[in-house]
């Protein structure tokens, strides 16, 4: 079963890889791939979900519940069919996809709300170079920071959105996205809500904020300016803006204070979502979801008095033919895929196979690093999960799995999750959305753009060692 469920995932991932040449749409891949695996693991459950199998997960769950008998398919003396282990699994991780499936809607929706009424003018009109290295190093700077206030999907999503505005070519457009995926990463890594990984161990208590902040910040910042440096001395000549003469005609409907409102309205609304989430602890995209309910709300006021025509092309309803649905699956697809790994225990195999293979001191840094790389294949969050699950927050001891709070092997997990997924395009959430929307083929990717995030990860990587 379980070598039958990796070839799926290997199969799934080279139609993927392979989108272009196979003429097979990502999205129905990644689906397919997502279904194929919960199908076989239904079918092979009872070979999988053994009496032991069962105990483990009690006892992993056991200062949450009492019993599993509530949950229908564990007592004392019974085990109910399996099944409603693989139902239970499901629906609980199909929670955390969720969350993030409407938080990139809601996200997706508000930039092109904005674009709808031209906001990113606002700031293209001021980036007045066309020269690409001054710009490349301009936009990722501003990418490195942003993500660190926001989080590096929303920065990616606001960023893929900015440079089609502002860039013609497609393999530019493509090679200035990678490098924004590169730096929303690495920006998203030390700050404790600019990545999902970051968050999960700030809010677990495995680091505190202000740490993480002075441990990660020069590594990350290092993992960004490396591949700039790299890049600085392959780019030549200048870019050529594409051609907005032939927007749409609602665009002359638009006048400046609707421009300015709805742009400056969308921007507090990404900037209220981290503010959201610390107040509240409830999910950011509850957060999103509110920003985009009084955009929509303003929106609707706003054009209230214009026709039909006019108001159809600014409002939320509108623009909601312009999401790239196509995206949404293909996050939908590759989430169940790697959920249906982690619930067959492949993802904690590994972890304990890393553990029980190295020893000494430099442990911790061989298994952070290799966590970071394998995050490019598969989702980081169940990789820094598994390694939460692993360790305890406390003190090592002989036969305990512990490291305290603010330990360099939770500081360096941090970093290397957080930026090991840019060496491959799906590797990442802000990888993912941007290869959605901006279509960037995935071998192209791995020639161009892989290698820079290598010696960016790499670079980062000595940084921290050298810190120590």
């Amino acid at each position: 079963m379980e070598i039958f469920l990796i070839i799926i995932f290997v199969i799934g991932y080279l139609a993927i890889a392979l989108e272009h040449p196979i003429k097979i749409d990502k999205a129905a891949s990644a689906l397919v791939m997502g279904g194929v695996i919960w199908g076989a693991l239904a079918l092979g459950i009872d070979e999988l979900v053994t009496k032991e199998f069962l105990t483990e997960f009690y006892e992993k769950f056991k200062t949450k519940f009492n019993s599993l008998k509530e949950l229908g398919f564990y007592s004392s003396d019974e085990y109910a069919k399996p099944i409603k282990f693989l139902k239970y699994e499901l629906s609980h991780h199909l929670v955390d996809i969720g969350e993030i499936l409407f938080f990139l809607l809601a996200a997706m929706t508000i930039v092109e709300l904005v674009d709808s009424h031209q906001g990113f003018s606002i700031i293209t009109d001021k980036i007045t170079t066309k020269r690409k290295v001054p710009l490349m190093w301009i936009l990722c700077v501003i990418s490195f920071f942003f993500s660190a206030v926001l989080d590096n999907l929303t920065t990616s999503i606001v960023m893929a959105a900015l440079i089609s505005k502002m860039i013609k070519d497609k393999k530019d457009l493509w090679m200035f996205a990678g490098m924004i995926i590169i730096s929303a990463n690495a920006g998203g890594a030390w700050s404790p809500m600019g990545d999902v990984t970051t968050i999960m161990l700030w809010v677990g208590g495995q680091v505190t904020a202000w740490n993480i902040i002075y441990s990660i910040f020069i590594p990350s910042l290092v993992c960004m300016i490396v591949p700039l440096i790299y890049i600085s001395f392959k780019l030549k000549g200048s870019i050529e803006n594409p051609d907005l003469s032939n927007l749409n005609s609602e665009i002359s409907s638009v006048n400046t204070y609707e421009r300015n409102l709805i742009f400056y309205m969308g921007v507090i609304g990404l900037l209220f979502v981290p503010i959201f989430k610390i107040t509240t602890g409830l999910p950011p995209y509850l957060g999103m979801l509110l920003s985009l309910g009084i955009l929509w709300v303003t929106t609707e006021i706003l054009h209230s008095d214009k026709n039909y025509e006019q108001r159809r092309h600014l409002s939320v309803i509108g623009v909601l033919k312009k999401v790239d649905t196509p995206t949404i699956f293909f996050f939908l697809g590759i989430l169940l895929a790697v959920a249906g790994l982690q619930s067959a225990g492949q993802l904690d195999i590994v972890a304990k196979y890393l553990e029980n293979t190295f020893s000494g001191e430099n442990k911790i840094y061989i298994i952070n690093v290799l966590i970071g790389l394998m995050s490019a294949l598969v989702d980081n969050v169940p990789l820094v999960a598994g390694a939460m699950g692993m360790y305890e927050i406390g003190p090592i001891q002989d036969g305990i799995l512990a490291y305290p709070q603010d330990h360099k092997f939770w500081q360096f997990l941090a970093y290397c999750a957080g930026t090991g997924g840019s060496v491959l395009i799906i590797g990442s959430a802000a990888g993912v959305a941007v290869m959605g929307i901006l279509k960037i083929d995935f071998m192209w990717y791995l020639k161009r753009i892989s290698f820079l995030a290598l010696i960016g990860y790499v670079a980062g990587a000595i940084t921290y060692i050298i810190m120590q």
